[in-house]
Formats: structure tokens, C-alpha cells, sequence
């Protein structure tokens, strides 16, 4: 079954509970939670205090995205926060399977993620550690970008090293995904869509969601 993460990055800030209600109502899969620094990317966003607010709030996975340098300095507060899954870019973390171990130790889900322009064989010798890898499909930092079409070399490739490596770990996209690409993605061997822009512009979310989930499923 694939699943919709919808991202909290084009939500109402001004009103996140009512948003975080509605996608609970809504059965989304997950709640994909973009942490920026200003450094690593050029925005900033929410830190742990915003997300442990948010976690009596609702059931939903928090599939927290850390778009930070040097992430390693702060696992031990998201965790406490209360991520379920945590990501970290590979072109942040100087000691990638040291951060990753160390995330696992917390007894929570680990993902990393790779910018568009990073090859997917760079990560070779440590898919067999993860649980999720997230593929950016734009430039991280904005929401409502356009879908970058040679993310779907990558991800054929890095579903034929899944297959090879034997692992199973999750494939997850983000940046670009509407109704009208995500069936053809969902082909290729995408298991997670994060939806920001797609999901909360439209008229109504919760229909939307639905929308894709069919789709993505088809």
C-alpha cells in the first residue's frame, strides 16, 4: 500500500492544530514535518518545540525531515520531541553510519535523504541500515516547486539496488507531486509521496488526499 505524507511546509502556521485534525480525519499515512535551518537550505522553520506541541495532538507517524547541518547535534531532542521517523541529508552529515547508528539507538526509524543533484550510488554501503530513503524531486528549502523529471532515473536506480541489496527500505518522495504525475512515479517504485502544496491549496484537502492515495495505488 503506498502512502501519503502531506507536509506540514504549507500549512496554516497560524492554526497547525486545525490543519493536523483535518489530515488525522482525513486517514493520511503520515505527517511530514520539513526542519530548516537557514544554513543547510535558505529558509527557516520549526525546531522540536513546535513538534512536541504538536504530538499530543494527533496519532499520525511524525516523519521528521531535518534539511540541517550537522544534524547529529540535535537527535536527542527531536527524538524527545517526539519524531517517529527521522531523515538526515547525506551531504549534511560528515559521518553518515555514525548518525544513522545513533538514531537507530534511540529506537526510532531512520531515513536519509539525497539534494537532487547527489548520485544515488553514494549511498550503496549504507541502504541495508535504513528504514527510509527520501528522494528530493526539487531543491530543498520551498514549497510549491515544480517536479525535477530526472528523479525518476534515480529512483528506478535506487529500486534496482533495493532489489539487489536485498533491503527494504522505504522510497520516498518529495517536492512536485500532484494528481496529475504521481500514478506514473508510484510505477516506478515509490512507496511514500509527500504532498505539501498539492494537498493544502486545494479546495478541499482532505478529498485530495484521497485522491492521490487512489492514484498512487492504481
Amino acid at each position: 500500500m503506498k502512502m501519503i505524507a502531506p507536509s506540514i511546509l504549507s500549512a496554516n502556521f497560524s492554526n497547525l492544530s486545525k490543519d493536523i485534525e483535518m489530515l488525522d480525519r482525513a486517514g493520511a499515512d503520515m505527517l511530514h514535518i520539513d526542519v530548516m535551518d537557514g544554513l543547510f537550505v535558505p529558509n527557516i522553520t520549526i525546531g522540536p518545540l513546535v513538534i512536541k506541541a504538536l504530538r499530543p495532538l494527533t496519532s499520525l507517524i511524525f516523519d521528521v525531515h531535518l534539511m540541517i547541518e550537522k544534524p547529529e547535534r540535535y537527535i536527542d531532542l527531536f527524538v524527545e520531541a517526539g519524531a517517529d521517523i527521522l531523515t538526515v541529508h547525506y551531504e549534511a552529515s560528515l559521518h553518515l553510519h555514525r548518525t544513522i547508528h545513533l538514531i537507530k539507538s534511540k529506537g526510532i526509524k531512520v531515513g536519509v535523504s539525497l539534494n537532487p543533484s547527489t548520485p544515488v550510488f553514494l549511498l550503496k554501503e549504507i541502504l541495508k541500515d535504513v528504514d527510509l530513503v527520501l528522494l528530493m524531486s526539487v531543491n530543498p528549502g520551498f514549497g510549491g516547486q515544480s517536479y525535477i523529471e530526472n528523479t525518476n532515473n534515480k529512483i528506478i536506480e535506487l529500486n534496482e539496488l533495493r532489489r539487489n541489496l536485498d533491503a527494504n527500505f522505504l522510497i520516498e518522495v518529495d517536492g512536485g507531486i500532484k494528481a496529475s504525475n504521481i500514478k506514473d512515479v508510484s510505477e516506478l517504485g515509490v512507496d511514500v509521496f509527500v504532498a505539501g502544496s498539492e494537498v493544502f491549496n486545494s479546495k478541499n484537502p482532505s478529498e485530495k488526499i484521497i485522491q492521490l492515495r487512489k492514484l498512487a495505488n492504481e
